[in-house]
């Protein structure tokens, strides 16, 4: 199976052009451009006021205000410090680039802007990660409502920490493909004991989502992660975060892809099937032929 990319390619791209061409000392363009990733959320790259050395990436978040009450802001000022900047208009962080002053880790100053949907996800893990560590109970379950209508709900035990994912089936056959993958994960951890306990229920929520608003209904899906603390502790937490973070855009892309594969292996088939027909279509009476020769004859029956 296909892993999406945790970082924005388009963002990287963007940026490591632009300090490609202010070390070969070009002259800086202006850049405006707005790119749209996962779950609804949007980067804009630009420059700030009219300083075309200034490049100024701002990413909107629709659920940024859930991920604050789990110290968002704190991580991000620890992951990037003084690349912070002044917040856009309409957007939820900003970094800054300086091309005039181009720092010799310029590298991983685009790596760790590209990664900044993951870094802003990453702060509701890593509190719920230390609790568990610490060994701590009875903190009140995280609600964020990444997407319209589906939800992540995450909650720390002392030996282990419960992610669920709420998401919606818009097709029934995505019903029933995503109910295949599920039975794969659960195949998955038989082969590897490290892997996490994955669940699937349909309809109706898990008892841990029990006497809550969590939604009901013949097109709802529910995904649990249980995560011990070798998935948990600081050595494999991060690899833990990249890869939990997208779980909702990896199920529904491979959904997407398994049905784009089996329409095309119909179509296939469909054609093979049509050309047995055409060739199994009884010859018309009186039909001329011609001999080895050339020469033309009809067979009268």
């Amino acid at each position: 199976m296909i892993l999406l990319e945790i970082n924005n390619r388009i963002v990287e791209e963007t940026l490591t052009l632009k300090f490609k061409n202010a070390l070969a000392g070009h002259k800086p363009e202006s850049i405006d451009i707005t790119i749209a990733d996962f779950d609804g959320v949007l980067f804009h790259i630009s420059n700030v006021g009219g300083d075309k050395t200034k490049v100024r990436t701002s990413i909107s978040l629709k659920f940024y205000r859930e991920l604050q009450e789990h110290g968002a802001d704190e991580l991000l000022k620890k992951e990037y410090g003084s690349l912070l900047t002044q917040v856009e208009d309409g957007y939820n962080v900003s970094v800054l680039i300086d091309l005039e002053n181009v720092p010799q880790n310029w590298e991983e100053v685009v790596k760790k802007i590209g990664l900044l949907k993951r870094n802003c996800f990453a702060s509701v893990f890593e509190k719920y990660f230390d609790f568990q560590e610490r060994g701590e109970e009875g903190h009140k379950r995280a609600v964020i409502n990444y997407r319209n209508d589906e939800t992540m709900y995450v909650e720390a035990k002392a030996d282990r920490v419960t992610v669920v994912f709420s998401t919606i089936f818009k097709d029934e056959d995505d019903i029933v493909i995503g109910k295949v993958f599920m039975q794969e994960f659960k195949e998955g951890r038989r082969a590897s004991h490290t892997a996490p306990q994955v669940l699937f229920s349909h309809r109706e929520p898990p008892l841990e989502l029990q006497n809550t608003d969590a939604r009901v209904g013949e097109n709802i899906g529910y995904i649990t992660f249980v995560l011990f603390p070798r998935h948990t502790n600081r050595t494999t937490r991060d690899n833990t975060i990249n890869l939990i973070h997208i779980f909702r855009d990896y199920l529904h892309y491979h959904i997407k892809c398994s049905k784009a594969y089996i329409h095309s292996r119909m179509r296939a088939k469909t054609s093979d099937f049509l050309k047995v027909l055409n060739r199994a279509r009884p010859e018309p009476k009186n039909m001329e032929k011609k001999t080895i020769t050339g020469r033309s004859f009809i067979r009268k029956e």
